[in-house]
C-alpha cells in the first residue's frame, strides 16, 4: 500500500508540483505532468507506461481509491488534504478530488516506434490538431478500437496536457505515442515501412465504408477547418465519411471514431 501523508497547508513544499494547476499546465518544464480523476489514476497505475511520482486526493475520496492504491508502489506518496486546502493548492475548486503527478518519457524516435509495431498495425496520425479536447477524444477512440499507436506532428498540441488526458479517459496513458518533427518525417517513415496511408477528408474520392481492414494502415486526421496540408493530401488516398449534403463536416474526434470502428481489429 502506498504511503499516506496528511497535508494541511497549500504552502507545504511536498505538494509544490500541484500548485496553481491551470497556470502550470501551460508552462510546465519539470518533466512531469498531471493526471486527473479516479479512472485516469487507475489507467496510469495499471498501464505502467509512465512512472507515477505522487498522488494528491481529497480526504473524503481516499477510501474510494483504496483499491487502486493497493496496486501502487509501496513508496508512492499519497497526499491527503481537506477540500479547502485542496482548492488552495489547485487554484480552483477540485470537485473530482483526485490528482497524480507522473514523469514524462523521452519521446521514441518515429522510425523506431514504427519498426517495433506488429504486423497489420493500425496507426493514427495527427497533423496540426491544436485543440486538447479533440486530441483527447481521438486518443480515447484509438484506445477503444485497438489502434497500435498514435503519432502526432510537432504542430499538434501536447497529449499529456491535463485536459487532453482527462478527455481521453486515460487513453493517452495507455496507447503508445510519439511526436514527429513534421508531417514529411511521419509520412516518409510510414511509407518506408509499407503502410497504406489514408487521409480523412470531406473531399475524399472513396467513402470509408468502401475501405476494408487490410495490412498496415495509417489514418491521418487534420485540424478542423483547414484540414490536412494540401501537399500531404496529394500524396495519399483521400477517404470521406458520408454525411448529410446540407451540412459541412464532422468534428475530427467523431470522424476518428467512425473511421477507427471501420478498420478496428477488436
Amino acid at each position: 500500500m502506498a504511503s499516506i501523508i496528511e497535508i494541511d497547508s497549500a504552502d507545504d513544499p511536498r505538494i509544490a508540483g500541484y500548485l496553481n494547476i491551470r497556470d502550470r499546465d501551460l508552462a510546465r518544464d519539470d518533466g512531469l505532468f498531471i493526471a486527473e480523476g479516479k479512472v485516469v489514476l487507475r489507467v496510469l497505475l495499471e498501464a505502467g507506461r509512465f512512472e507515477p511520482v505522487s498522488v494528491l486526493t481529497l480526504e473524503n475520496r481516499l477510501e474510494g481509491i483504496s483499491d487502486i492504491l493497493s496496486k501502487a508502489p509501496s513508496d508512492l506518496p499519497v497526499y491527503v488534504a481537506p477540500a479547502a486546502v485542496m482548492d488552495a493548492i489547485a487554484g480552483f475548486h477540485m470537485h473530482r478530488g483526485v490528482l497524480a503527478l507522473a514523469r514524462r518519457r523521452t519521446p521514441q524516435p518515429v522510425a523506431e516506434m514504427i519498426a517495433a509495431l506488429p504486423e497489420n498495425a493500425l496507426v493514427v496520425a495527427l497533423v496540426g490538431i491544436s485543440n486538447h479536447d479533440n486530441v483527447g477524444g481521438i486518443f480515447r477512440n484509438a484506445a477503444a478500437f485497438g489502434a497500435d499507436a498514435v503519432i502526432l506532428d510537432a504542430t499538434s498540441c501536447d497529449p499529456l496536457y491535463r485536459k487532453a488526458i482527462r478527455v481521453s479517459v486515460g487513453g493517452v496513458l495507455k496507447i503508445p505515442f510519439t511526436v514527429a518533427p513534421d508531417w514529411r518525417t511521419l509520412f516518409d517513415a510510414l511509407g518506408t515501412r509499407g503502410f497504406r496511408q489514408l487521409a480523412l477528408t470531406p473531399s475524399g474520392a472513396r467513402d470509408i465504408s468502401e475501405i476494408a481492414p487490410a495490412g498496415q494502415t495509417a489514418l491521418y486526421f487534420g485540424t478542423e477547418g483547414e484540414g490536412l496540408p494540401a501537399e500531404l493530401m496529394s500524396r495519399m488516398e483521400g477517404v470521406r465519411i458520408a454525411i448529410s449534403s446540407d451540412f459541412d463536416s464532422l468534428n475530427v474526434a467523431a470522424s476518428s471514431a467512425i473511421a477507427l470502428h471501420r478498420l478496428a481489429k477488436v
